[in-house]
């Protein structure tokens, strides 16, 4: 898949940049499969824990920003799906930053996104352990947290095909949830019923020192909370190898974003806050479990607590996906050990999927040490790769159109609306999320993480050039016009 472009001469009249590539992946995941990973990928920990500590902070004001990021992350995805449509590659983040800005990019933005999904697998499993501790709160949290590391390790190892039936059924389990809370959460708001039936209005958003409580600046400093919550929307693109056919059900997926936006992150959030009051709300505690306990409704706190442990594993278990992908398209473009190209009989990267899952393990070790702040501490770091990661995508975008406009490439069958100018808004939006991660004393810690890492792949780089002269050139003389 290095660096694949298309032989063929383009005359103009072609509409997508040229056929994926054969990358010896099974293509066994259907249209029911992508859309519902697309779906449930944006339902996890974010949303479901991380939303009790911006509530605290920010009060009913979350719902706009989380509107306001939500526009946002549509921008990025439609300048993603019209890269998709133009060349539908496994892997696709770092081979489009690859072609557009150069070998060194396309490198470093593999291994930032095998970061990112790997800090957030963590997360997960730190979440999942929060979630038992629920049921079972004499158990430590590291002990439940490494039990999920070896049973998702496990279920990665399946095909394609049965790990896309597994997520498909463990977001089917998230969306009927999150749409069975918001349907009950209507019905306490219309008629009244259960303990909480006296209390919720639609007036709860302003009632408690109004719609901003804390003030605009409060809200605002929520918003890199608020984008971890949307990180693995982009996870579609990872699944492009793998698509029985890319071309349909990557458009159909990507067009369906908003209303999952609307109604999961943006609805949802609006109920709860309507029917308990934004000041009952703390971080720790996932906001959906303390409503349904303040409903009263038998067994519903737990219900609850079993969905979003539910949500915190299928993310956990994409994680482990996506990193095993990345792993074999950074092996092979020369950017990592020839040992991860190998695919197992089951057509699986399963020696990538091993090394990501040791490196997850970090997480439960942080469970261990400082089980009150290890959610923090990876969900900041996963943000700053995540911004990364669509910063590429945003930056690619921008010169593909570019490119397009010049006649050097062939337009895409899924073109962004607005063409660039959303990329270039989406980009402004970014750098204004990474300088609220530098000024907010907690979070920034991640940005010396980042450093760190930059410093560590610029080695890396230094390395792979010396050994490999012909890496830092490769693609230069594919990428120009060839019409």
């Amino acid at each position: 898949m290095t660096s694949a472009r298309v032989d063929k001469q383009y005359d103009g009249n072609e509409a997508v940049g040229g056929d994926a590539p054969e990358e010896g992946y099974e293509r066994g995941l259907g249209s029911r499969q992508v859309q519902m990973i697309a779906i449930g990928g944006a339902i996890g920990v974010g949303l479901f824990l991380g939303a009790g500590a911006n509530i605290a902070k920010a009060g009913p004001s979350l719902i706009l920003m989380y509107a306001l990021a939500g526009v946002i992350i549509f921008f990025i995805m439609r300048a993603l799906g019209e890269l998709l449509l133009y060349r539908p590659v496994s892997g696709s983040f770092a081979e489009y930053s690859r072609e557009f800005l150069g070998p060194f990019f396309g490198y470093f933005t593999g291994w930032t996104y095998w970061l990112m999904w790997v800090v957030t697998g963590m997360a997960e499993l730190t979440a999942a352990a929060i979630y038992v501790n629920y049921w079972f709160p004499s158990i430590p949290q590291w002990v439940t947290a490494l039990v999920f590391l070896v049973i998702l390790f496990g279920v990665n190892l399946i095909s394609v095909k049965l790990f896309g039936e597994l997520e498909f059924w463990f977001s089917m389990v998230k969306v009927t949830a999150l749409i069975g809370m918001i349907v009950i959460g209507l019905g306490v708001l219309t008629f009244g019923f259960s303990s909480a039936g006296d209390t919720a209005a639609v007036s709860n958003l302003w009632a408690f020192d109004g719609f901003f409580p804390k003030g605009i600046g409060s809200s605002l400093m929520t918003l890199q909370g608020v984008m971890f919550a949307y990180l693995a929307v982009e996870l579609v693109g990872v699944t492009a190898g793998e698509s029985e056919d890319p071309e349909k059900t990557l458009p159909k997926a990507i067009n369906t974003l908003p209303w999952r936006i609307a109604l999961f992150y943006v609805g949802a959030l609006t109920v709860i806050l309507c029917v308990v009051k934004w000041t009952e709300f703390a971080p720790g505690v996932s906001p959906f479990v303390e409503a349904f306990a303040q409903i009263g409704i038998p067994a519903g706190a737990a219900i609850v607590n079993f969905v979003v442990l539910t949500a915190a594993l299928s993310s956990c278990n994409s994680g482990m996906y996506s990193t095993g992908r990345m792993l074999r398209n950074l092996a092979e473009s020369g950017e990592a050990p020839k040992a991860f190209k190998k695919l197992s009989s089951t057509k699986t990267p399963a020696f990538g999927i091993l090394v990501s899952v040791l490196f997850m393990g970090i997480g439960v070790i942080l469970n261990y040490v400082v089980p009150e702040k290890a959610f923090g501490y990876v969900t900041s770091i996963a943000t700053a790769a995540g911004i990364w990661t669509w910063l590429m995508i945003l930056i690619s975008h921008v010169l593909y159109r570019r490119a397009v406009d010049a006649g050097r490439l062939p337009a895409s069958s899924f073109p962004a609306p607005g063409g660039a100018k959303c990329s270039y808004i989406a980009i402004a939006f970014l750098l204004f999320v990474t300088g609220i991660i530098a000024y907010d004393a907690d979070a920034r810690v991640c940005l010396y993480v980042m450093a760190g890492w930059a410093a560590a792949l610029g080695i890396g780089w230094k390395v792979l050039k010396s050994r490999n002269p012909q890496i830092a050139e490769r693609g230069t003389s594919q990428f120009q016009k060839v019409g």
